[in-house]
């Protein structure tokens, strides 16, 4: 909405930020949505973790296209950090949460999350919180410890045993990391945002994207959310993902392509200078969203690519214009260095 250039869609990415503060809960955790009949404020079933984050990072987003509307940290923003830093680990300096609490509401990643992570180290960099090159190198020691060298913490190195010795896919980055379990369904979203928020050097960001382009994620369109679905004979497989049928293989967050995580796609193809891609890849997002007469389906299935989901999703068409910003200005509009 900030970077649409229409007045009125600028006013109300400000209103719909004020709302969500004004129904923060007292110890700071921001909503998932706020009911707009009844004015209630939704936190899940077991916490939305990212909607804190991303709440920080968009009013930060806003300031700094504004500088003279830049102030000192609310009282609002302030809870809302300290209910972030209730939550991370006091030694790896990350975020800790429990399964179905992000975006990708009926998946089992817990513990150590990568894209819950990834915005947070953002979110640290953008509000000068301590710890954050800490945040970033045990980011990367857990996320993907193939390239890591030996862990100087002795937790962190039992935790990375069990990856070494069991692990398959070594060029992307886990979904998570528990105790002694791990995802390596390969969360395109989360790897994407690893790049996007600065945590992966050069070689980590030409490694990412080569291994999401072999998997051929936007073969369809735009993108698959997942590399390799989790079947239900895997041990990661949870009943809950069967709820209404939505969670199967190639559906929903479960490998199904989502426009909206395409435009992030986009912007990432773009910061790494591969603009020739990113211009196909934004027409090829734009056809997504054109069908059924622009419907902006929620999302689409992974292999067949029949619209799903929700018609009508207005972060579709807003990733769509950052992605076609972030072309146009060749470089990452999202999450520029701080």
């Amino acid at each position: 909405m900030a970077l649409s250039g229409d007045p009125v869609l600028e006013q109300a990415a400000a209103t719909g930020l004020d709302t969500l503060g004004e129904h923060q809960a007292p110890n700071g955790q921001i909503p998932k949505f706020v009911e707009q009949g009844a004015r209630q404020a939704d936190f899940w079933y077991l916490g939305c973790i990212d909607s804190t984050l991303w709440w920080l990072l968009a009013r930060d987003f806003l300031e700094r296209r504004a500088p003279q509307a830049r102030r000192k940290r609310s009282r609002r923003v302030e809870l809302a950090l300290q209910w972030l830093l209730a939550q991370e680990h006091q030694r790896f300096f990350l975020l800790q949460q429990n399964e179905a609490s992000d975006w990708a509401d009926i998946m089992p990643r817990s513990g150590f999350v990568l894209y819950t992570n990834a915005l947070w180290y953002a979110v640290k960099l953008r509000y000068g919180l301590e710890h954050a090159e800490e945040t970033r190198e045990n980011f990367n020691g857990l996320f993907h410890p193939f390239s890591a060298g030996l862990a100087p913490y002795r937790r962190a190195r039992l935790l990375n045993e069990y990856v070494l010795r069991r692990a398959r896919n070594r060029d992307l980055y886990l979904s998570f990391v528990n105790f002694s379990f791990f995802g390596e369904e390969g969360d395109v979203f989360g790897n994407i945002l690893a790049l996007l928020c600065g945590l992966a050097g050069p070689p980590a960001t030409r490694r990412t994207l080569a291994a999401l382009q072999r998997a051929r994620v936007s073969r369809l369109y735009p993108v698959r959310v997942v590399t390799h679905p989790i079947r239900r004979r895997s041990a990661l497989w949870r009943p809950y993902m069967a709820r209404h049928r939505q969670n199967e293989v190639w559906q929903y967050h479960n490998g199904g392509i989502w426009p909206m995580v395409g435009g992030f796609w986009i912007v990432a193809l773009t910061a790494a200078g591969q603009l020739p891609q990113a211009r196909l890849e934004l027409e090829s997002l734009a056809r997504a969203c054109a069908l059924r007469k622009w419907s902006f389906n929620e999302w689409l299935h992974g292999t067949r690519a029949t619209p799903r989901g929700m018609p009508g999703q207005s972060w579709n068409a807003a990733a769509f214009l950052i992605a076609e910003r972030a072309i146009s200005e060749k470089r990452n509009v999202l999450l520029p260095p701080p």
